[in-house]
């Protein structure tokens, strides 16, 4: 058995399928709740540096979540270019970070495909798919949200669509990059093209990587946004965790944990499930 499948619960195991997608060939985690009905499902990115497998428990939950239209929300959690799977050295490094949002984001589209191939016999539904992430897999997310998008709503943590802010002089994340490529990846860029939608942002109050100020920043643009769409900006909800713990406040939320991840799952199904 492959190293990365022992990695996961059993639980986990029996509801799951490793599958390359799309052209270039992305490395997926598919999980689904019996892999016969037709469920939601949700595409979900993790952050620099680490995987796709990480974080089970996050899983489990959407495959027991539950609501009028149904039992369990299904996962397809990909490897950013160069990490997981498609490891590269190179592309971990923090100036490789913009180059890999960049590549992912071109290829989210191509997975979305992958998924409405025939050989799933339609397990996936994809009327009711969601999009969300972790930091870098969450700057994506917001990214693809400036364009026109199938999602029906998006689960976030621990970024922000501030980009060109993030890696200005004297920020957090003050890695020199091609301005033009920052301008391509700044969701404030692109924000008047942002389909708006339920949106859940989980963030920790000392996160030392991305800090809280810039997602509330962010997320205020976007709620102006929203109503100059005509949108309930109130569809915007963002949660936030005291000291919590987890390594530089950002990789998880530690000790809230549990919290964050029911609260996810909660938010999802509302969408998904309702």
């Amino acid at each position: 058995m492959i190293e990365r499948f022992t990695q996961l619960p059993q639980s986990l195991r029996e509801r799951s399928r490793f599958h390359r997608l799309g052209t270039p060939g992305v490395p997926a985690l598919l999980t689904h709740p019996d892999w016969i009905s037709p469920s939601p499902i949700v595409i979900w990115m993790h952050g620099r540096t680490a995987h796709k497998e990480l974080d089970a428990g996050r899983y489990l939950r959407w495959l027991r979540a539950s609501g009028p239209r149904g039992n369990g929300i299904a996962a397809c959690a990909v490897d950013l270019p160069g990490h997981g799977e498609r490891y590269d050295r190179e592309l971990q490094h923090p100036r490789a970070t913009i180059r890999v949002l960049r590549q992912m984001l071109g290829e989210i589209d191509q997975v979305l495909e992958a998924l409405a191939d025939p050989v799933w016999q339609g397990v996936f539904d994809l009327d009711r798919v969601a999009i969300g992430g972790m930091s870098a897999g969450g700057m994506v997310s917001l990214r693809r949200l400036c364009e026109p998008h199938p999602f029906k709503c998006c689960a976030i943590e621990g970024t922000t669509g501030w980009v060109e802010a993030l890696y200005a002089d004297g920020g957090p994340w003050s890695v020199e990059h091609d301005p033009t490529s920052l301008e391509a990846m700044d969701s404030v860029r692109s924000m008047g093209r942002f389909q708006p939608l339920p949106l859940l942002a989980l963030h920790a109050q000392e996160d030392r990587v991305v800090p809280l100020g810039l997602q509330e920043q962010f997320l205020e643009k976007l709620r102006a946004h929203y109503l100059r769409a005509g949108a309930d900006p109130g569809l915007i909800r963002l949660v936030t965790y005291p000291h919590t713990g987890a390594p530089q406040e950002h990789a998880g939320f530690g000790k809230f944990g549990n919290d964050a991840k029911n609260e996810q799952a909660a938010f999802l199904a509302a969408q998904l499930l309702n």
